[in-house]
């Protein structure tokens, strides 16, 4: 069994898609959902019709480290050690769970293939046949001097070219897969990040505590992107962007990156 957790946030068509999806999911059976439900008026919607288990848990908006921890606690107290924390605005492959339990016989931390959802893509210069395989995320790269987490592969019509399983810099929260070995190594997602780089810097301690992230293109999933925070470009995600980059970057950047963050932050008062 493994738990996935996601963070609602007043997004409950979101939310809903999610989880039909998932139910369409072959072995659907052998996934449980925690969703962690930090929005600001609540609403009540049945779980019953679900062949997963769905535990739904109202919760004060602490952020999405937050949700995530929540989830992970739940699932340790009901004897689960594999988990997920994984977006609402995606759906699924239907291969999703088979895959995700073979992962885990491959590695301890690893993220998957992700592809933009149709009709939410970047750009719009593809061709109508290639819509659904335009990559938003095959394997991450952390890029130290400007203290950002690229994407391999980000726009590129997918044409095979990343379907090896192999170690990565960056495992994007969108969907990022990890066993209870790690979090009694590591600990839980630093919840002071609120919203943005809290799965870079899970990542970067994991990396510390000597485990090995990889990138897995038999897990896939399409991605709304942005959606459960207002859309790329938001003021939402420009606020929390700006400020857990210089977060993560004092913490983890190289000394003569760290000199330009505090620059940034004297200048830009």
């Amino acid at each position: 069994m493994i738990g996935l957790t996601t963070v609602n946030y007043n997004q409950y068509k979101l939310t809903r898609e999610f989880l039909d999806s998932l139910a369409t999911v072959n072995n659907a059976k052998d996934l449980s959902v925690f969703i962690a439900d930090v929005s600001t008026s609540k609403e009540v919607f049945k779980t019953e019709k679900y062949p997963m288990k769905v535990v739904i848990k109202p919760l004060p908006n602490k952020g999405y480290a937050f949700g995530i921890n929540e989830g992970t606690k739940y699932f340790i107290n009901q004897g689960l050690d594999k988990f997920c924390a994984i977006n609402n605005d995606i759906f699924f492959d239907r291969n999703f769970s088979s895959e995700a339990h073979r992962g885990f016989e491959k590695a301890d931390i690893f993220g998957g293939k992700i592809y933009y959802a149709p009709g939410y893509e970047y750009h719009d210069k593809y061709q109508k046949k290639d819509i659904g395989k335009i990559l938003w995320y095959a394997g991450g790269i952390n890029d130290w001097r400007n203290v950002y987490t690229a994407h391999r592969g980000v726009d590129e019509v997918d044409n095979k070219q990343f379907n090896k399983f192999e170690e990565t810099d960056f495992i994007t929260g969108c969907m990022l897969f990890f066993n209870k070995k790690v979090v009694s190594k590591v600990g839980f997602w630093d919840e002071k990040y609120f919203l943005y780089f809290e799965d870079s810097d899970f990542c970067e301690r994991a990396k510390n505590a000597g485990f090995k992230l990889f990138y897995n293109p038999k897990v896939i999933i399409w991605h709304k992107n942005a959606q459960s925070t207002g859309g790329s470009g938001s003021l939402l995600h420009q606020k929390y962007q700006k400020k857990n980059r210089l977060i993560f970057g004092l913490k983890y950047a190289p000394f003569r990156t760290k000199l330009h963050l505090i620059k940034e932050i004297v200048f830009n008062k």
